[in-house]
């Protein structure tokens, strides 16, 4: 039998996929979708649009002839997926999708109990085509925000055991991998559900493993990152950690934060980002929810002259979306051409400050390590982890002079002499 995996969504995901690839790879035949007689649809359910995408492609899939195992965080949030879906299987039950596969010939299974697995432990097949390991460090958080699903199905959080994630981390370096991702729903809470942060130790620990490659740290909350700043900027101070922080805001109105249930302030937000700036020069990502039901003309212009004064260089801009069982389902939507509008507004904004930040780089000498192949060129990363296009071999450091840029990225001098386009 010839199986497929297609993923959607977070890096967690890529990184479930990871795991459930090695199990399938045991007894089946990976292949290509087109190719497949089994498709396992890794989904993501953040947002209804999204949902509504992978329930399309599971009926096209079907209509094919294929049978599809339903994974990822539908599997437990969407009744529409699971009614579609040969089989299910929800994140923490990965070790059973060859069951999963295999019970689609003779009626399907659903495998969605709740378990507390630690996924450091359980072997991965990865991608050869990237010089990128995704590492899971936790899963679920300890968030109650009004607008997410994400929560139902993952649970709250379970840390990953310290010496399982240092043995995924030097295998990974020891297999060639350069880059190591670390994920999770929040890493800043690492460790509380154990009674104590522990993001700083594991990252002073991971930067003792001998090897060269680089390390980036993945979303953080502001409220748990103010509370453990000194440490983190202690354990960030390593070469082999990337000056790169994804820090959430969601909004610049402290009062759309409390009708969001986020647990920090507009304030918390920029004394994390203030005290990251003070010691190093870093690419700043934040995230930002447009048409929030109470959102206000007033709590928009707030949030838009935040990012103003703050000049991120990614801003992930995600137009609200309800969510079955969520308590912002409740709330009256704004009407869809307002949230349009001010989500056009802010993009442009934050077009017009990527700009503005990556022309600084003009003309100055970076050491980038390439991470990922493109058509024709290579993406890398510079220390700060700002993408650079260049050419060269996957996994290679180099020293590249910056010639072009645009809002999103930089690119290497080198591309005009050899007549290269991005």
């Amino acid at each position: 039998m010839r199986v497929a995996i297609e993923t959607y969504g977070c890096t967690m995901n890529q990184s479930d996929s990871d795991i459930m690839r090695h199990i399938l790879a045991r007894e089946f035949k990976l292949s290509s979708v087109e190719d497949a007689d089994v498709v396992v649809i890794n989904s993501c359910g953040v947002i209804e649009y999204t949902e509504r995408k992978i329930i399309r492609r599971i009926s096209e899939l079907k209509n094919a002839g294929k049978k599809v195992v339903l994974a990822g965080c539908l599997s437990r949030i969407s009744k529409n997926a699971l009614e579609f879906a040969d089989a299910v299987i929800a994140p923490d039950n990965l070790e059973r999708v060859a069951e999963a596969v295999k019970s689609t010939l003779n009626g399907g299974a659903r495998f969605v109990e709740w378990k507390n697995v630690d996924k450091s432990l359980l072997p991965k097949l990865r991608c050869s085509e990237s010089a990128i390991a995704i590492v899971s460090i936790s899963e679920g958080c300890l968030g109650h925000c009004s607008f997410c699903a994400t929560r139902f199905a993952r649970g709250r959080l379970r840390s990953f055991s310290m010496e399982g994630i240092l043995k995924e981390v030097e295998k990974a370096v020891k297999e060639g991998y350069k880059e190591i991702q670390l994920t999770s729903q929040d890493t800043g809470c690492y460790g509380l559900d154990k009674g104590e942060f522990l993001l700083p130790k594991l990252l002073e620990k991971i930067s003792k493993i001998e090897g060269d490659f680089k390390v980036r740290v993945g979303m953080m909350n502001p409220h748990h990152a103010k509370r453990q700043i000194d440490p983190l900027i202690n354990a960030f101070q390593s070469e082999k950690i990337f000056k790169f922080l994804h820090i959430p805001v969601q909004s610049g109105d402290n009062k759309l934060l409390e009708d969001m249930r986020r647990e920090h302030t507009v304030e918390d937000f920029l004394e994390v980002v203030e005290s990251f700036r003070d010691n190093f020069e870093i690419t700043l990502a934040t995230d930002i929810i447009v048409g929030y039901p109470t959102e206000t003309e007033e709590s928009f212009w707030k949030t838009y002259e935040l990012i103003e004064e703050v000049k991120p260089d990614i801003v992930n801009i995600t137009r609200f979306s309800k969510r079955k069982g969520t308590l912002a389902e409740r709330l009256k939507e704004i009407p869809g051409w307002i949230v349009k509008e001010r989500s056009r507004e802010l993009t442009e904004l934050c077009i017009r400050i990527g700009l503005e930040n990556n022309r600084k780089f003009l003309g100055k000498n970076l050491k980038v390590l390439i991470t990922s192949p493109g058509k024709r060129c290579m993406l890398a990363r510079s220390d700060s982890y700002r993408a650079v296009i260049t050419v060269g071999r996957l996994g290679e450091s180099k020293n590249v002079k910056i010639g072009a840029c645009r809002h999103n990225y930089l690119l290497d001098e080198e591309l005009k002499r050899l007549n290269i386009s991005e």
